[in-house]
């Protein structure tokens, strides 16, 4: 009897246990090996990494991959937007003023770069783009945390999170770089440090943000929930209007440089501007080209318009200097190709080659009179013409992508703006400008008259005459000592007869 009911429960329990593997999930029991994925899946996933598309998850690992040749052409851009600063713009900008303050810019460039690396890895990066709310992100990304060469796909699908941190880091540091050329000659060095920290946070984390953030307030191409479907391709609103603007404000709260009006200011170096200029150009296709986040016909179509809007500027800025002044200067040559490059950026993913001509045109034309005579009119001191260029600029720029804007050229458009195009996109872009006005004038007032309270924004009027470069860093550019300057000639401003009895020995043989 014993042994007939062992075995009468052994066959109830085995019952059980067979119901039990028919009905509970096969993973509640053994984790089981995924399926291999098919050639199918496989082949469909190095398809969408060709082509820049989303990845099948079940496709294997290469869906979660960053692919080397998108990853590759970020990495360069990365490179080039750095090289726009270090040493394009501190050339361009170091050029432009008199000799006793070059070193100064280059130091504020430098220090930029330096400062703005620190907050972007501590917590710039994931204010800007770690999901929060509409005004701005949260503290995921903090210190990198989770940054990893994996993609996030929020951004893009295959390029690392790394990479791509540090691509959009380099725009960080130019932006406030620029607003530098605005303030040159009379800030003193601890004011600018302090204020391009303030400002980071105040505007330029904030405005980064709603325009790029996944759930940013004006980021109309990716967030179907964005209040104001505006576009921005790479930085007319966050790059070019938000330091051209605060430029203004910044260089009229500091006052003009002392002489200012009564004595002529000339760049001691066009050579060096010129240099720049060639670097600022080269670096741009990482700027905007680089701005597709990928290497593929975005990044094309950006590198085209670019090349064609600085090209066309570039030629537009000195013919109205020949045919009102006389004479075509090489400052406006460096003067229309950075005019075409910061107007063509808003668009420059988003519109045909004809609109980018276009768009040249107005480019060379616009900030040409901004400088020329809306600065004489209303008499501030943009030094290095930061708002006429940059702020204007870039106000008409974000405008023009919105009017030329074109789902042909960037089929993204149609994703959550297909409404809008040709039909007040336009309108949406005036919005963003407005709101973009709105944060830089009032950030960079309230920063400029706290720091101007507690620490002040100028040097004294002497050390102002000696130079900023002395002044604030102990160090001279340039030695001309008498006898052994001049790279190496004689200093013969005081010995006249010298320079004379020089200039008519023979030249020596080669």
């Amino acid at each position: 009897m014993r042994t007939l009911a062992r075995i009468h429960w052994a066959g109830i329990v085995g019952l059980i246990l067979v119901v039990a593997l028919a009905v509970l999930p096969r993973t509640a029991l053994a984790d089981e090996p995924a399926a291999a994925p098919t050639v199918e899946q496989r082949l469909a996933n190095l398809e969408a990494y060709v082509t820049n598309g989303a990845p099948d998850p079940a496709g294997g690992a290469l869906a979660a991959t960053a692919g080397a040749g998108h990853n590759g052409w970020m990495m360069t851009s990365a490179a080039l937007v750095l090289f726009m600063t270090l040493p394009g713009l501190a050339l361009f900008y170091g050029g432009l003023v008199r000799r006793k303050n070059a070193l100064s810019v280059l130091a504020q460039c430098f220090g930029s770069a330096g400062l703005v690396t620190i907050l972007w890895w501590a917590v710039g990066y994931s204010l800007v783009f770690a999901k929060g709310n509409a005004i701005i992100g949260g503290f995921d990304f903090a210190f990198f945390k989770g940054v990893t060469a994996a993609p996030n796909g929020d951004y893009s699908y295959w390029v690392s999170e790394n990479v791509f941190a540090i691509f959009q880091m380099m725009f960080a540091i130019i932006t406030p770089a620029l607003i530098v050329g605005a303030i040159a000659e009379r800030m003193k060095y601890s004011a600018v440090v302090a204020f391009i920290t303030l400002w980071m946070f105040a505007v330029y984390f904030p405005l980064a943000h709603m325009v790029w953030g996944i759930d940013g307030l004006m980021n109309g191409v990716w967030n179907a929930k964005a209040s104001i479907k505006a576009i921005d391709f790479a930085g007319g609103t966050v790059v070019h209007m938000s330091s051209g603007w605060s430029a203004l404000v910044l260089c009229l709260i500091l006052g003009k440089r002392s002489g200012f009006g009564k004595r002529a200011f000339m760049p001691h170096s066009l050579v060096l501007t010129m240099v720049g200029t060639g670097m600022l150009w080269v670096g741009w296709y990482g700027f905007n080209a680089g701005s597709a986040v990928a290497a593929d016909n975005i990044a094309a179509n950006a590198f085209v318009s670019t090349t064609l809007a600085a090209a066309v500027a570039a030629a537009v800025w000195p013919a109205l200097e020949w045919i009102m002044r006389g004479k075509p200067t090489v400052l406006g040559f460096c003067s229309g190709a950075v005019a075409g490059l910061v107007v063509i950026t808003p668009g420059a993913g988003f519109v045909s080659a004809g609109n980018a001509v276009l768009i040249g045109i107005i480019a060379g034309v616009v900030p040409f009179f901004a400088c020329t005579k809306l600065k004489a009119l209303l008499k501030y001191d943009d030094a290095l013409d930061t708002f006429g260029v940059h702020g204007v600029g870039g106000t008409v720029g974000a405008i023009l992508a919105g009017v030329f804007a074109s789902p042909d050229i960037n089929g993204n458009l149609n994703t959550n703006l297909k409404a809008y195009i040709g039909n007040g996109l336009w309108i949406e872009q005036l919005k963003a400008v407005g709101i973009t006005l709105a944060l830089a004038v009032g950030g960079t007032a309230l920063i400029a008259y706290a720091l101007k309270a507690v620490l002040g924004l100028r040097p004294s009027a002497e050390a102002e005459e000696a130079g900023l470069d002395e002044v604030d860093h102990g160090e001279a550019g340039y030695h001309l000592e008498e006898g052994g300057g001049h790279g190496g000639l004689e200093d013969l401003t005081a010995d006249p007869a010298r320079a004379t009895a020089l200039a008519f020995e023979p030249a020596e043989s080669a």
